[in-house]
């Protein structure tokens, strides 16, 4: 079965539908940089860089796929103008991008789609925008769930909480079931090279053998490690982040050091039997749950779910923003391989 990915950045969602046995003929952003890792990750997938508003299946999307059937429809509209860590206006453009994504589906009628965004999508201006995507993809024919899901239930590190629609031409999707256990920073990323005394290279081995299942599981058709080079701090901050405890933050600090930084999750290290809060694109407020120091690109990717092999290009910033954007590969593939299931039942 056959999936483009529109808003697809580095392709953290491609990747799992990609796990569970779909094929990724297209991703399309407005970030180069986030499409050349699309490229690098996706083998014989073709990207289309550029404002989707302007983007259509006949002039853009079917001369680089060919006649080659659309079955499924998957992407994550941009959410900073729904995010709760930023202000919010219905006006704002970045909102309205949920509707080319409404048209672009409307324009190649796939068999089913995905819609994963931020969970303050639900009830933002009283719930306008969940009610418009129910109502417009009904009129399409689709039956439309959504629920917020949560990525640790699905074997991630992070407490990541994220909406996921889901529209079936045929049947109705069930989600998949939580997973028990729960994969802790620790576990994520205790055999990954320190970066105590340097800040490492790009391409160096493992500091130990794996340690866990997690671990085999994401250096499965790795030998080395990538993305993987710690920032250059200040003595001053490393002094400040030392005083941090194992899962503390700016509270445990000495008064002098409390408001260096005004909000509320600054100076906060990561606890190492819990997993992560929602790794996000700024990286630089909370810490590794031993070191003092900020996660490299790599460790935020572990947190993330993707494999040691999907490397990250473009500078540090551009690698930080595209792992912190994406939606979890684990997480990706566990509604995939529901998704394909049914899909297949339904198909019958």
């Amino acid at each position: 079965m056959n999936v483009i990915d529109l808003f697809s950045g580095a392709g953290g969602l491609s990747y799992g539908f990609e796990s569970a046995g779909f094929n990724v003929l297209l991703g399309i952003d407005n970030d180069q940089k986030a499409l050349e890792t699309f490229e690098l990750n996706h083998k014989g997938a073709k990207s289309i860089c550029g404002d989707i508003t302007k983007i259509r299946y006949e002039d853009d999307i079917k001369p680089l796929i060919g006649d080659k059937k659309i079955d499924v429809i998957i992407g994550g509209p941009p959410c900073q103008g729904m995010s709760l860590s930023g202000p919010r206006k219905f006006d704002d453009p970045r909102n309205k991008l949920y509707l080319s994504y409404i048209r672009l589906v409307d324009e190649i009628k796939p068999k089913a789609f995905v819609i994963e965004n931020v969970p303050g999508l639900v009830g933002l201006f009283g719930g306008q925008i969940k009610d418009s995507i129910i109502e417009k993809f009904t009129a399409m024919g689709y039956d439309i769930q959504y629920k917020i899901l949560c990525a640790v239930d699905y074997g991630v590190p992070q407490n990541r909480k994220r909406v996921v629609f889901v529209g079936m031409k045929n049947g109705t999707f069930h989600y998949p079931t939580a997973c028990e256990e729960k994969v802790t920073c620790k576990m994520a990323l205790d055999d990954l090279p320190p970066l105590i005394e340097e800040l490492g290279e790009d391409n160096v081995p493992y500091a130990t053998n794996p340690n866990n299942e997690y671990q085999k599981l994401m250096r499965k058709r790795s030998s080395m490690v990538r993305n993987h080079i710690a920032a250059s701090h200040s003595e001053k901050v490393k002094t400040i982040i030392s005083l941090v405890p194992d899962g503390g933050n700016y509270k445990d600090l000495p008064e002098e050091y409390r408001n260096s930084r005004n909000f509320h999750v600054a100076w906060t290290r990561f606890a190492s039997d819990k997993p992560a809060p929602t790794i996000d694109t700024g990286h630089r407020h909370h810490f590794h749950y031993k070191y003092n120091r900020v996660p490299t690109v790599r460790e935020c990717a572990r947190l993330q779910s993707f494999p040691d092999d999907f490397i990250f290009l473009g500078n540090k910033t551009q690698q930080f923003r595209q792992v912190g954007n994406a939606v979890p590969p684990l997480m990706a593939q566990a509604i995939a391989e529901k998704l394909k299931k049914e899909m297949e039942e339904y198909d019958e």
